[in-house]
């Protein structure tokens, strides 16, 4: 990796040390053409004959002119001739060095410009416009993601609030007539009464339920994890949950080996399993199997839960997990889950080091769990 870092800059490398090197042979070769001159006496011909031709002065009146003060101060002459080339081409240099310098602020000013436009720079800075175009399109991630959360925000307080409010504005309203009517006979009296209790403890659950997703986001969820006997764990949540399966007649079937184990919490990994068996149950047609199997593959454990229900579009598969989503979009809160349910299991299932996701293809579902099998 470190080689590949150093090569990426190598053309830009040997572009200056190029540069250096050809201004350093230009130095040099001017240094010797200005030496032949002066101490060849060439430069003093070439002198003279610029007095005779442009001052019109004698070619001894013009020697003698060059011999008393140009060649007594050749050193001089040299010396300054020599600073000025020096100069010159430090000057060149720095200004073609600069010119590097002024690409690389430009293209860190495109960075805070609003546009997909990709950044270019000379062809030797190639490492350079590659970083530059990865922190543009890093930023350009974070702008999306940070607009994103922001839109997940508040469609997190709508459905919240509209889902809240549904059993409240029952409670609300049996309460008032309970109070307004003080002669109510005692059995319907009973009845509100029941009724407002039931409305109530539903709204307790869905508020339980969305400080328990708030937790595992802010990652203050620790795992006591232990070794299960998977098998054993399935069965007895399918007992549980026969009262849900009943209503519709569904029933669990368990295809895998009766000796797999797993290392992980007991008591989150049977609320994941829970909440993917409800769910099953809530969109199997009536009268069908929920088939629950399972493999190891290299140490990592694969289980699924297969059920018969409506096809689920392909672009709706990904948003089973998203908080407060409902496939049905005609259950309401009052009826229905809370839409917390699969992605209280994805953080679960995260927190476990695995993955979650489903599948759904001629009127079948299926969620695919896997999780490292031991620590």
């Amino acid at each position: 990796m470190k080689n590949s870092k150093k090569g990426e800059y190598t053309e830009f490398q040997a572009k200056i040390m190029w540069r250096f090197l050809g201004n350093a042979f230009i130095s040099v070769l001017t240094v010797i053409i200005l030496y032949l001159f002066l101490l060849k006496q060439r430069f003093g011909d070439w002198v003279v004959w610029l007095l005779e031709h442009f001052l019109k002065i004698e070619y001894e009146s013009a020697w003698l002119l060059y011999h008393n003060y140009f060649r007594g101060y050749k050193e001089v002459f040299f010396a300054t001739a020599i600073i000025c080339i020096f100069v010159i081409l430090l000057w060149r240099l720095f200004r073609w060095m600069t010119r590097y310098f002024k690409e690389i602020n430009q293209g860190i000013d495109a960075l805070l410009i609003e546009n997909v436009k990709k950044i270019y720079l000379s062809p030797e800075m190639l490492p350079f416009e590659r970083k530059l175009n990865t922190v543009k399109q890093t930023l350009e991630q974070q702008k999306q993601e940070t607009a994103l959360a922001e839109q997940r925000k508040n469609e997190l307080v709508m459905y919240l609030a509209h889902d809240i409010r549904t059993p409240l504005t029952s409670i609300i309203g049996y309460l008032n007539l309970l109070e307004e009517e003080l002669d109510m006979p005692a059995a319907q009296r009973k009845r509100h009464v029941h009724i407002a209790l039931d409305k109530a403890y539903r709204l307790e659950e869905m508020i339980n339920e969305f400080f328990e997703i708030t937790r595992y986001n802010s990652q203050q969820i620790t795992l006591s994890k232990e070794q299960i006997d998977l098998y054993y764990m399935l069965i007895q949540l399918s007992d549980e949950l026969s009262p849900v399966f009943a209503l519709h007649g569904n029933s669990v079937v368990l295809k895998f080996d009766e000796n797999l184990t797993i290392y992980a919490d007991p008591d989150k990994l049977a609320r994941v399993f829970s909440n993917i068996l409800k769910n099953a149950a809530a969109y199997s047609y009536p009268k069908t199997e929920i088939i629950v199997s399972a493999k190891e593959i290299e140490k990592q454990l694969t289980i699924s839960f297969q059920n018969k229900g409506n096809t689920i579009p392909a672009e709706n598969l990904s948003s089973l997990f998203d908080k407060f989503y409902r496939l049905d979009k005609a259950r309401i809160s009052d009826t229905g889950g809370t839409g917390l349910g699969l992605a209280i299991a994805k953080e679960i299932i995260l927190l476990h080091g695995g993955t979650i996701y489903a599948a759904s293809e001629n009127n079948t579902i299926t969620f695919i769990i896997q999780l490292p099998k031991e620590n």
